[in-house]
């Protein structure tokens, strides 16, 4: 295993002169993830890039498309102040993350290798067992991790998000109108160029809303045209690896036994297209609870001190 740190080329102001102070792995801007360490682990060929700091229980929080982990800005410190150690990285193809190369099978991208990723993460870090949550495709990493791995999972949360055969098969007019962009995505070149001729245009974000350094972060993130790539294998593999993947689980009547906190975006469409997301999760988990969220679909970044409350009280439950 190698470690390193080094100062990501978005922590620049306008005028491209660097604004933080970084000092022995520890980013200490007074601003965004305050006194985490930030690092880039090689790990079985992969780079992980990541924050982690706190002491106590661990926590492993993974964002959603086309986010980096730097969504968590408002989440993972106050957890930390909570008595957590707190774990944030970049998911494989994403942010500052990389895996191997893609191959027509999209294996590289599948949630199994991201989940393979987060454990050797963890057991580099030291952390022998962690809860964890995911939002949107960070959920369905964490699905996989806590199906994969149930012996290193204490609980898990998933956040807007329903176990992707459950989606393919109630596609309908409103699913393929809302969700279009999963059969799009999964279109080979054809997503790259049209996305890569303008990403500004195609990925929007609001950096009131975001915060200043995390747009920064993702707005650098979508411009390289590597990344874009890695966000759309993702995708592809949801449509064949990983749906291949759920379906054994269902066919070997392999469940979720460990908690599951489920929560949605009351303001995004899970709950319209679907009714009660709960009713779909008890037939993959035997300990289901949830509620929706009154957020958007970014509800680490619009929803913050809710979604914190919800998460931290799930997780110091016995």
């Amino acid at each position: 295993m190698l470690s390193m740190f080094r100062t990501a080329p978005w922590l620049l102001n306008e005028d491209s002169s660097l604004w933080v102070e970084v000092s022995n792995g520890v980013l200490n801007d007074g601003l965004m993830f305050a006194g985490f360490v930030v690092e880039d682990l090689a790990l079985d060929g992969a780079v992980v890039h990541v924050r982690h700091g706190g002491e106590g229980p661990a926590v492993l929080l993974l964002h959603g498309h086309p986010r980096t982990g730097a969504t968590w800005h408002r989440v993972a410190p106050a957890l930390a102040e909570m008595g957590y150690k707190v774990v944030v990285p970049d998911l494989r193809g994403y942010g500052a993350s990389r895996g191997p190369g893609p191959d027509p099978g999209h294996v590289p991208a599948s949630k199994r290798a991201m989940a393979g990723d987060l454990v050797n993460l963890m057991k580099a870090l030291g952390i022998e067992k962690f809860f964890v949550a995911g939002h949107d495709r960070g959920s369905y990493a964490a699905f996989r991790l806590a199906m994969d791995h149930p012996e290193l999972v204490y609980r898990t949360a998933l956040l807007d998000c329903l176990p992707i055969v459950e989606h393919l098969e109630r596609v309908n007019v409103d699913f393929a109108t809302r969700w279009w962009h999963w059969f799009f995505f999964a279109q080979p070149d054809i997503p790259e160029r049209v996305i890569n001729a303008d990403p500004d245009s195609w990925y929007h974000g609001d950096p009131h809303r975001m915060g200043r350094e995390n747009f920064q972060e993702w707005r650098a993130a979508t411009r390289d045209p590597s990344v874009v790539r890695g966000m759309l294998e993702d995708y592809r593999a949801g449509l064949t690896v990983d749906r291949t993947h759920e379906e054994e689980d269902r066919a070997a009547g392999r469940r979720l036994n460990i908690p599951l906190l489920v929560l949605w975006s009351l303001r995004d469409d899970l709950e319209q297209l679907y009714g009660d997301p709960l009713v779909i999760w008890r037939e993959w988990a035997t300990n289901v609870q949830g509620r929706g969220i009154d957020s958007g679909h970014h509800m680490a970044e619009e929803a913050p001190e809710v979604l914190t409350e919800a998460l931290a009280d799930f997780f110091k439950r016995p």
